[in-house]
């Protein structure tokens, strides 16, 4: 298989798994307020949600070393469309009951570690370096459409129609992408790295010791992972009083919120689109300073201003600098992590960038109610201005560089010919060598 073909594959993959996170993003929050009307049940759906990634992310990103990334991506997507349909049966026939719907969202949120992480791990295997920054522009993009503008609109129709129709178009989506998952080739580690496992056997807990340890020591890796980390904690920290903040200081009606949804969505899919041509200009350190500081000038306009337009527009920009950003980050862990520990690390990475999301969320709530709605923005744009300063010094474009793994050890392991078997292809894979924000 061409790695045309196979990136192909993958990119498929993810836009119908994206397509069923997208209908199920609003159907899930739909059926639970109709199941229940207290707010720490309808709350709860947060921590089902997050919980996975706090408890799972480490074992995933160790599976995703140990075992072929292709047969983890089949078979999570269609654990998750097993999992859905099964909850839509059960709404087809009366069974009703929100700890059915915690169940399938908590275990389709630990088949999502699996598979998340097993993605982010596969662009390099499939591409050569010089294409890692429009690869992942294109995943990033079309997962930002597809969530946003195609998914929970259609999700929350078809859920108005059924209930349980929402739940088996997502289990169909989910079927979709296991099964595009499946026409890839294979991902096995490489025979090196089999032969090394062979004589000295490991343990899951050693093999997640290994990843975090070399994240850790990774610096320059580490640096950026707090500053993502920082970003995420404060816009999780705003994102839940937005509503709060436009349809009362703002004076904006309820029925014109979706606009400050859809104009960042935009910018995102914007930034997706326009990375591979603005970052080789300015640079992936200045990337990363964009990344923080058009955000604070978004928090400050925010909540210290009255205008909804300037507030759609700074939104906007912040939207596309954080998207530059989460490709400049892709691409340094693909480009910078040994393809052995690839799984491992990407998953230490999320497990501290996804881990402050409930932290940030809980700080802004108690910021918000103790000195107004208005507070939790002034203080991310201080607090992120903050993180830029004492972080993002020392994130240039020349450590980006100079982080990268030799050109030989990110030899893609799919031939640029066709090749006649996926045992071919693994065993093409095998010659090649291993060196030593956001998502």
């Amino acid at each position: 298989m061409s790695p045309r073909r196979a990136f192909a594959a993958l990119w498929a993959s993810q836009a119908s798994s994206n397509l069923a996170d997208g209908l199920l993003a609003a159907a899930a929050p739909l059926l639970v307020a109709t199941l229940s009307r207290d707010p720490l049940v309808v709350a709860g759906m947060t921590v089902v949600q997050f919980l996975p990634w706090l408890i799972a992310t480490l074992p995933a990103g160790a599976l995703a070393d140990r075992l072929d990334r292709r047969r983890i991506l089949t078979a999570g997507n269609w654990l998750r469309a097993a999992g859905f349909a099964l909850l839509a049966l059960s709404l087809a026939n009366g069974w009703r009951h929100v700890a059915l719907l915690y169940a399938a969202v908590f275990l389709a949120g630990c088949a999502e570690t699996l598979v998340d992480n097993a993605a982010l791990t596969i662009p390099p295997r499939l591409l050569p370096r010089e294409r890692l920054e429009r690869a992942n522009g294109r995943l990033f993009a079309t997962q930002s459409v597809i969530n946003t503008f195609v998914g929970p609109p259609a999700g929350a129709a078809l859920f108005a129609v059924a209930a349980s129709a929402a739940f088996y178009t997502g289990a169909a989506a989910f079927a979709l992408a296991g099964l595009a998952a499946f026409v890839l080739p294979a991902l096995r580690p490489t025979s090196e790295e089999q032969e090394r496992r062979h004589s000295t056997p490991t343990t899951i807990r050693q093999d997640i010791r290994s990843g975090w340890t070399h994240f850790w020591r990774h610096g320059l890796l580490r640096r950026v992972a707090f500053i993502s980390a920082a970003i995420n904690f404060f816009s999780s920290a705003t994102g839940g009083l937005l509503v709060l903040l436009v349809t009362g200081p703002y004076g904006i009606p309820a029925s014109r919120y979706g606009l400050f949804i859809a104009v960042p969505a935009a910018g995102a899919i914007v930034g997706s689109l326009l990375a591979e041509h603005v970052v080789p200009r300015i640079g992936g350190g200045v990337t990363t300073w964009l990344a923080a500081l058009v955000p604070a000038g978004s928090y400050a306009v925010l909540g210290l201003g009255h205008s909804t337009l300037l507030a759609l527009v700074a939104m906007f920009f912040a939207a596309v600098a954080g998207s530059l950003n989460q490709i400049v980050v892709s691409t340094l862990r693909q480009a910078a992590v040994p393809d052995e520990l690839l799984g491992r690390v990407t998953a230490a990475y999320r497990l501290v960038v996804l881990g402050v999301v409930p932290l940030g969320a809980l700080a802004g709530g108690l910021v918000g109610s103790r000195f107004g709605i208005r507070a939790p923005f002034v203080a991310a744009a201080v607090g992120l201005v903050l993180a830029a300063l004492l972080l993002a010094s020392r994130i240039t474009a020349q450590a980006l560089r100079d982080a990268e793994l030799p050109t030989g050890s990110m030899q893609p392991c799919v031939s640029r010919e066709s090749a006649p078997s996926p045992t071919a292809i693994s065993e093409a894979c095998s010659t090649a060598a291993v060196g030593g924000g956001t998502s």
